[in-house]
């Protein structure tokens, strides 16, 4: 888990352009936001990785999967949010989202 996430927040920064592609409209700063949620995810991947930090670290990414959930639902609004992706995949994302969030807890 920490190693996805880690890898996750990486992208943020090889491939900003994807991510800002999909940022709500309503939120300002798009390439901070980028920046700060790559930041974010690798800062909990390594939290996950130091015993004294770890729940801490679930407790956080729990709560970043759920911020990131208005992202997802963001998506569904129409074809130009949804990046092109069908319909389809950005749906099951939505139920992955949880699953992810479970996942992190198991671990707590």
């Amino acid at each position: 888990m920490a190693a996805m996430y880690m890898v996750a927040g990486i992208l943020h920064f090889v491939k900003p352009a994807a991510y800002m592609r999909i940022m709500p409209k309503y939120l300002p700063n798009h390439r901070e936001l980028v920046y700060a949620s790559g930041v974010t995810e690798i800062g909990l991947g390594i939290g996950l990785c130091i015993p004294q930090l770890k729940n801490m670290a679930i407790i956080g990414i729990i709560l970043m999967l759920v911020v990131f959930l208005m992202v997802h639902f963001y998506m569904l609004r129409g074809e130009k949010e949804g990046a092109g992706i069908p319909k389809w995949i950005l749906l099951l994302r939505i139920p992955l989202q949880f699953g992810l969030m479970y996942w992190a807890y198991w671990y707590y």
